[in-house]
């Protein structure tokens, strides 16, 4: 399995941007996608998920409400639109693919990673 995460950039407090995970290498309807981040000197924590076969997607508090994770079917792509950007989402946004939940141990797969800075 390879996951490719991009879209990531530089944005003002407030705006917005569209970030995706493209999934390659094997069917994935058993598994969850997540989105995590990592920001400088902290813990990479959970942002959302959902279930590839589909159901109920989750969203971190400190996201709820602005941002939104979808899928492509036929791309096999996952996103995350993050509207309303906040300086403290500024990190390296990972997709991942595995088990579901809230922590990263859960998770088998994972993309490289993109960054997104917002500026005030």
């Amino acid at each position: 399995v390879q996951l490719q995460a991009f879209g990531g950039g530089l944005v003002q407090a407030g705006g917005s941007l569209r970030l995706s995970c493209a999934a390659s290498g094997r069917t994935f309807s058993t598994y969850t996608m997540a989105w995590f981040r990592q920001a400088p000197g902290k813990e990479r924590e959970f942002v959302a998920r959902f279930r590839w076969s589909g159901g109920t997607t989750y969203y971190a508090d400190s996201v709820k409400g602005r941002f939104t994770i979808s899928r492509d079917n036929a791309k096999n792509s996952v996103h995350l639109q993050m509207n309303s950007l906040k300086p403290e989402d500024t990190a390296v946004y990972f997709c991942a693919m595995g088990g579901g939940g809230y922590y990263v141990e859960r998770y088998r797969y994972w993309g490289q990673g993109t960054l997104v800075t917002v500026s005030s």
